[in-house]
């Protein structure tokens, strides 16, 4: 068995006949829940000037293009990567406590024993003072925070979800009052959870970062002829 190992770590390459080195695989921290966190803002309860007419034969739907503003809020989402699972509090503002105030609604929704890992990106608001203090407890442990690169929020997959209320439930929808956006949100996120669907990678990080390059590269080119 041994020998057979030998022989197939020295066929890995790009030569004739050999067989192509596995990828590596993005693993899952043993005994623990992942989450993926960020704030939606500001989450706007528009009303729009004139009733929108429903699509029929001949004649896509319409939809004034002058809205009402009648407040905002805040949404909080934190979507367990393993199950799709998202969740969620509405709050009128994104403050440190604020923050603190969610992290303590996710620490309370995993059981003791397991790990809590958070994807996070990393806004001041995410590691205050008071939220350093709570999390350098004793009981919190358990509790790891991996911040994102700068400019690098769309690695976190809680962005994807953020896309599925607002296409589905927001863009298009009249809302008088932030308690009616607030409803709107809240039911939208409970059906969710009814049958949750976690999110995968499909691109390869090597195809991300060919895309990455070529898009600087056409950037620079611009940039050195602006400046010609």
């Amino acid at each position: 068995m041994k020998v057979a190992r030998r022989v197939r770590r020295a066929a890995w390459g790009n030569g004739p006949g050999a067989i192509p080195a596995p990828r590596p695989r993005p693993t899952q921290p043993a005994r623990a829940v992942v989450f993926s966190f960020d704030e939606k803002t500001p989450c706007q309860a528009l009303d729009r000037t004139q009733p929108s007419l429903p699509m029929k034969a001949g004649r896509a739907g319409t939809m004034t293009h002058d809205y009402k503003r009648n407040g905002t809020i805040d949404l909080f989402a934190a979507m367990n990567i393993a199950t799709g699972e998202v969740l969620t509090e509405l709050r009128k503002g994104h403050t440190g406590a604020d923050v603190l105030r969610f992290f303590k609604q996710i620490d309370a929704s995993v059981p003791r024993g397991l790990g809590v890992h958070v994807v996070l990106d990393n806004l001041s608001a995410h590691s205050t003072p008071e939220i350093a203090k709570w999390l350098a407890h004793k009981d919190r442990r358990r509790w790891h925070l991996h911040y994102t690169p700068t400019s690098s929020s769309w690695v976190n997959l809680v962005e994807r979800w953020f896309k599925e209320p607002t296409d589905k439930r927001l863009r298009r929808g009249v809302f008088t009052s932030v308690a009616d956006l607030t409803e709107a949100i809240s039911t939208w996120a409970a059906h969710w959870n009814t049958d949750p669907k976690p999110f995968i990678w499909k691109a390869p990080a090597a195809d991300i970062i060919a895309k990455v390059q070529r898009g600087r590269a056409i950037l620079n080119q611009i940039k050195s002829t602006t400046d010609h």
